[in-house]
């Protein structure tokens, strides 16, 4: 194309979306949702969608229950037409008839989420619209396949094919560092000066995931010191004024803060993705390390030795507690109570030890009396570690924890 009829292309172009601005001007977000999956042009579509992003972002919550329950009711499926295309199909497995049904059966809210998505900023505003979501949601279940519908769509966008894994440091953009402080949900950061001490020391590191269509705000990140042992205290690991070692002097890598950082993609996981990647890398670039553990919080023993009613757990020290509360504290589908441990054995870790006064913080005091655990993540076991774990409900564990917990009789 030449450089006129570029130039002609673009005047038409943002004539043609001020033409459709003007026409939509004022109207409600339903009937723009409504033109919008009418819509055919690129332009008129992108316009569209834009309107409908930006109306939203500035409607208070009444507004946004309503498009919400719009889109539960208008853009519904039809159950008849769901039932009969099936009913085809079934009888006549083809190409078209296939087609028929995955189209009735993927509700029209769908198509209006992915145009939505197509604009700059869409995927990060429809992440926020779903936290928005998901608070309504607690209060009014019947939003419930809403949900399901930005859960579907969110999978695939948010696939670990399109995710970027990037070191976070000290040279790491300020809009980024700002997130990394504010996102930190394990271990708070209470000042720069305790960012820097986690970021910039040659044996500490920190990786983030990160999508193309949202660079700047991280997904998920990790924390990570590089230690000579394992340790057994967060105050002493992220202690002011300590003596950094080079990154080449350490034995062990330790994973001490992992932190979700977006509300609306609650449920999509990335977690054992990042583990084990970060994991694999720090293992093949650092040749002396020799064990990859975590130092981790047991957010539910101090609410689950409020219930229990085991004697014999009452008066027993509190690594014997924690030990027993990791390996048989069960929920009715036989998985653990503790969300912390369902994260870390279901990526194929081993509970390899317990701490006590090993988080004197706060929040460590109040979810666990100040009790931590490492788990091991052995490159070798951790494949076989995840399937005893999802197939037989089996907790991996090391003799010495065994040993704790077997101190606890249960009788009752």
């Amino acid at each position: 194309m030449s450089y006129f009829g570029g130039l002609f292309s673009t005047v038409f172009e943002r004539r043609f979306a001020n033409a459709v601005s003007t026409q939509a001007e004022g109207r409600p977000i339903t009937d723009l949702s409504l033109d919008l999956l009418g819509a055919m042009g690129e332009v008129s579509g992108s316009t569209l969608a834009q309107m409908i992003l930006d109306q939203y972002a500035g409607s208070n919550d009444a507004d946004k229950r309503v498009f919400f329950e719009f889109m539960m009711r208008d853009l519904e499926i039809d159950p008849v037409d769901v039932v009969e295309s099936l009913k085809r199909y079934k009888e006549t497995p083809t190409k078209r008839s296939y087609r028929d049904y995955t189209r009735a059966s993927e509700p029209k809210r769908q198509e209006l989420l992915r145009r939505l998505n197509q604009v700059p900023g869409g995927t990060q505003r429809l992440v926020s619209m779903r936290k928005d979501l998901l608070g309504m949601i607690k209060g009014d279940p019947k939003l419930g396949p809403l949900d399901v519908d930005f859960g579907h769509l969110f999978a695939s966008w948010f696939n670990r094919g399109f995710l970027v894994l990037r070191p976070i440091n000290w040279s790491s953009p300020a809009e980024v560092l700002e997130k990394i402080i504010a996102y930190e949900a394990v271990h708070a950061i209470d000042s720069w000066g305790d960012l820097r001490r986690r970021l910039q020391p040659s044996d500490r590191r920190c990786y983030g995931f990160f999508h193309p269509a949202m660079p700047d705000e991280p997904l998920i990140f990790v924390e990570v010191a590089l230690n000579k042992g394992v340790p057994n205290s967060v105050q002493t690991l992220l202690a002011d004024g300590r003596d950094p070692i080079a990154a080449e002097e350490a034995d062990t890598a330790v994973f001490y803060s992992i932190s979700n950082c977006q509300a609306g993609l609650a449920g999509i996981s990335f977690g054992n993705s990042l583990i084990k990647q970060v994991a694999a890398d720090l293992a093949s670039d650092l040749v002396g390390l020799e064990t990859l553990v975590t130092l981790s919080p047991i957010p539910g023993l101090n609410k689950w030795l409020e219930t229990t009613n085991i004697a014999t757990l009452k008066g027993a020290s509190l690594e014997v507690q924690a030990a027993h509360y990791l390996l048989s504290a069960k929920r009715d589908d036989k998985l653990p109570v503790d969300p912390v441990a369902r994260f870390h054995l279901g990526n194929g870790a081993a509970v390899h030890a317990v701490h006590a006064e090993a988080d004197l913080s706060d929040n460590g005091m109040r979810q666990s009396g100040g009790a931590m655990v490492n788990y091991l993540y052995d490159l070798t076991q951790i494949t076989t570690n995840h399937e005893r774990f999802v197939v037989e409900k089996i907790v991996a564990a090391s003799a010495e924890v065994h040993a704790l917990s077997a101190q606890v009789t249960t009788t009752k």
